[in-house]
């Protein structure tokens, strides 16, 4: 695990998505955080110890997916599958397929294995498998502010994990898509990569631009500073509540979501500039998918 000092930081921004503004100065505590993202390898530990089954391998209750196909309602997850040609990228579904028996041990469905891949992020994992997880490793999820501050290694308001001019093609800085999204990658991009294949930021944390979205402790909100005095520097800022949190879109869905951070191998200049520190998304606490994991935090007790 890496120190990640306390201080005052600069969390937002308002200069890309309208769910990362307003840009305003926080303060956090110190804590600890794991260098990398919880691998394959790690999560394998945790499930031999505990007998633990995610998500993605339990059955789905109906209940909670009115008017879905009966065949739908097994288990599985959300699988990437590049498209065979150029299209329009305002239809995700498109490159997103529910993949009955796809889980983190087999990230492409039936047939796929983590052979090769023990020191891959794991994925698939939905909020509850990565929530168990860090409890039992005596560890914690980071809270957005935490997860945000840590990212910046210590370059207040910076674009990037590594400053503010984009990633130059002799010094590659990250696993986001390079090449056609999504039908395209360039060799060695279009998948995840190894944890530490890139550089480390400024707080010797691997990998928090892009590789795999992680999940955070924080219900999401699109005004996340609802609550807060526009005088006071808030502290510890916090989500809001789980209620709060449901997609506006689908209202048929009663589905909490949490923030996630830190983009992945799929976030393309074209179409999701999110391998950033400011970037923000909500994601359904039951959904797993191929580009989203977790990494833990342990916050220092407090002084008697």
């Amino acid at each position: 695990m890496r120190w990640i000092p306390g201080g005052t930081f600069r969390m937002g921004s308002d200069d890309h998505y309208p769910e990362e503004a307003p840009a305003r100065d926080v303060e956090v505590g110190g804590f600890w955080m794991c260098r990398t993202t919880v691998t394959n390898a790690a999560f394998t530990a945790f499930v031999a110890a505990t007998g633990y089954r995610t998500v993605a391998e339990r059955p789905l209750d109906p209940a909670d997916f009115p008017g879905a196909p009966a065949e739908n309602l097994v288990p599985g997850s959300m699988v990437f599958v590049g498209t065979p040609g150029p299209v329009d990228l305002r239809h995700l579904s498109q490159w997103w397929r529910w993949t009955p028996g796809a889980s983190w041990r087999r990230p492409e469905g039936p047939g796929s294995n983590l052979a090769g891949r023990a020191g891959h992020p794991v994925v698939h994992v939905a909020y509850e498998d990565a929530d168990a997880y860090a409890t039992w490793a005596g560890l914690a999820l980071p809270t957005e502010a935490q997860w945000e501050h840590a990212a910046r290694g210590g370059l207040d308001g910076a674009t990037y994990t590594w400053g503010n001019a984009p990633e130059r093609p002799s010094r590659r800085q990250a696993n986001y898509w390079h090449g056609d999204f999504p039908w395209r990658a360039e060799s060695g991009y279009g998948r995840t990569a190894p944890v530490g294949s890139f550089p480390p930021n400024g707080y010797g944390l691997v990998d928090m631009a892009g590789n795999v979205w992680e999940w955070t402790r924080d219900w999401y909100t699109e005004d996340r500073w609802a609550g807060y005095a526009a005088c006071c520097l808030p502290r510890d800022p916090r989500g809001g509540r789980p209620a709060d949190s449901y997609d506006p879109a689908q209202p048929q869905i009663r589905i909490p979501r949490k923030v996630i951070k830190g983009g992945s191998f799929l976030c393309a200049d074209s179409y999701c500039l999110r391998y950033r520190p400011a970037a923000r998304r909500p994601h359904m606490v039951d959904t797993g998918m191929s580009h989203v994991g977790f990494r833990c935090v342990a916050v220092p007790a407090p002084e008697a």
